[in-house]
């Protein structure tokens, strides 16, 4: 099987090239060429463009076709609009990475399924997603473009700290100042490992049955917040100080951020993976949080250069322990 990523070396599309690989797949990278590649990906063959520059990337593809192209970096609509003129007639399958945010929210039931509607009136990021899924249908019913859908959660691998500020908040327990955490830290969550995610995808390039299907690729493990920032802390060494923040007054603080918590991770999201694993028998997540959580400690000790503070992130929480102080309410937790 022939297969082309859209970009490449990414959390996701990272994971994806190594399980591809292993199980023979001829893979090849379009991209710009200047991401620092995290694992050896020697097997993986590269053509170096930019896929917003439509006629150069005609041009170098101008001889090949592909069984599947997946595109993991497209976000908007006209992102869409271009991958449709560039590979209508290159591919078998055409596969867009989606998100699971754009599930309604709030949901009215759990758990999701593939057929929960998909509504965001709170991130525009979502947003852009969805109309980029109706583009695709769109498509499907006027010409038969075979696409597939994928709408991953919230996936991480050992190079991402899947907390609300990244390795940020590592730096704060490290140095024992409180973290904020939304809500009141019991909403429950799923957190999906790059690897599991990727038995996912790589088991539904080249199945014809895919096509015009849409599936959520997540772990089966549900975890509280609070039980996800402990899981962290313990592997520090350290107890956290947890400030539990409403979402909508982070959002006042720090609107990007506010709307990633509105528009997602303050309501529980639990996902039915039934679909997933009647046409990929051998999805089954392996890897636990606990598991995750060693190996991103791991990875960030033996590569210090990768230990950044978002400055932005820590004043934002800074500023608002600071009038929470100042206000008199300071709800630390006991841990």
């Amino acid at each position: 099987m022939k297969v082309l990523f859209i970009g490449g070396t990414g959390n996701l599309s990272s994971a994806c090239t190594e399980i591809a690989i292993n199980k023979g797949i001829e893979i090849y990278h379009l991209n710009r060429g200047l991401t620092q590649k995290t694992q050896s990906t020697k097997e993986v063959k590269t053509i170096v463009a930019d896929i917003h520059d439509t006629k150069k990337v005609a041009e170098s593809l101008r001889e090949m076709t592909f069984d599947s192209v997946v595109d993991f970096i497209a976000y908007e609509p006209t992102d869409i609009l271009n991958d449709i003129q560039l590979f209508k007639n290159k591919t078998h399958q055409y596969v867009f990475i989606s998100t699971a945010s754009a599930y309604q929210k709030p949901p009215e039931k759990l758990p999701i399924t593939e057929e929960t509607p998909l509504y965001n009136p709170y991130w525009e990021y979502s947003r852009k997603k969805i109309a980029c899924e109706k583009l695709l249908e769109e498509e499907y019913q006027k010409s038969g473009f075979p696409y597939t859908i994928i709408r991953p959660s919230h996936t991480y691998g050992k190079t991402t700290v899947p907390l609300i500020g990244g390795y940020t908040i590592l730096h704060r327990m490290l140095k024992g100042e409180p973290v904020i955490v939304h809500g009141d830290g019991t909403s429950i969550w799923t957190l999906t490992y790059n690897k599991d995610f990727a038995v996912g995808v790589i088991g539904l390039l080249g199945n014809t049955d895919a096509i015009h299907e849409a599936f959520h690729i997540t772990s089966d493990e549900w975890l509280s917040w609070n039980t996800i920032y402990e899981i962290m802390a313990n592997e520090l060494g350290v107890r956290p100080q947890l400030v539990h923040v409403p979402s909508e007054i982070i959002a006042k603080y720090n609107q990007e951020m506010g709307d990633g918590l509105l528009g997602d991770k303050s309501h529980s999201m639990i996902f039915d993976n039934s679909k997933i694993k009647k046409f990929v028998p051998e999805f089954h997540p392996q890897v636990s949080f606990c598991e995750g959580a060693k190996e991103i400690i791991s990875w960030y000790k033996e590569n210090t250069i990768q230990q950044s503070v978002n400055l932005e992130i820590n004043e934002t929480m800074n500023n608002i322990i600071h009038d929470l102080k100042r206000c008199q309410w300071f709800p630390l937790s006991k841990e």
